[in-house]
């Protein structure tokens, strides 16, 4: 009975996964095949993956410290406190964690040699810390809540990837071209418009006024198809840059 009992529990966790993890490779899987000068090596992006998933846990170190130290020093239910939450200790220690693996893994690698790439490899790496954030809120909160991030949490991180990998990909450009000082500027860029748009993602979320879910549909709705012919655009315009 006791082992019965223990299967039907291991086969409902794994449902809980594999919904949490299948709308990540899904998205995935479609970024890569819009990459139509070379495909990146399975390698390549599965050390991206795994470099997403570290910088969950870097990132929930964060804000787990900076939060205790918020909470300590502004009064919640403020708006103070929400703004500083969510686009200083939220977005912030997320994307910057983000941007730290990704960098790490794929700046110098041989294989980043067209625009396009960083397009991949930072929705790769924002995909892989989504991923691990929803086997979290899944196998806690349930099936229903796999159902609600699919269609907004996870994409919107494969969207904050977008708007990081835009940039990425042209500051890789100036690097090879003898510009480090424009370099840096997009390396900045790549880190600030996630930074934004993530803080603005949640603190629209938070919003308890009677309009609000309005307000966030739209805000992703404006998101989703900003993001969708950007990558469209990208991969139509992709060049090599070694």
């Amino acid at each position: 009975m006791f082992y019965f009992l223990w299967q039907a529990g291991m086969t409902y966790n794994l449902i809980l996964i594999l919904a949490a993890v299948i709308p990540a490779l899904i998205l995935m899987v479609r970024v890569w095949r819009k990459d139509k000068l070379e495909k990146e090596s399975p390698a390549l992006l599965r050390q991206l993956v795994i470099g997403g998933i570290l910088s969950a846990l870097l990132a929930m170190v964060e804000e787990r410290v900076l939060s205790w130290v918020l909470d300590s020093a502004v009064p919640q239910n403020t708006v103070l406190y929400n703004v500083l939450l969510y686009f200083v200790i939220v977005a912030v220690s997320e994307e910057s964690s983000k941007y730290l693996f990704l960098k790490r893994y794929s700046w110098r690698s041989p294989e980043f040699n067209s625009q396009f790439d960083g397009v991949v490899y930072a929705v790769f790496t924002s995909l892989g810390f989504a991923l691990w954030e929803n086997i979290s809120y899944v196998l806690h909160f349930g099936f229903s809540t796999a159902l609600v991030r699919a269609v907004t949490a996870i994409p919107g991180h494969a969207c904050f990837g977008v708007f990081m990998g835009v940039f990425y990909g042209v500051a890789k450009k100036y690097e090879n071209f003898g510009k480090p000082v424009a370099s840096r500027i997009c390396r900045r860029l790549c880190l600030l418009f996630p930074v934004l748009l993530h803080g603005a993602y949640d603190y629209i979320a938070s919003m308890e006024q009677t309009e609000s879910g309005w307000y966030f549909t739209a805000f992703v709705a404006v998101l989703f198809v900003v993001s969708y012919l950007l990558v469209g655009k990208m991969a139509k315009k992709d060049r090599y840059i070694a």
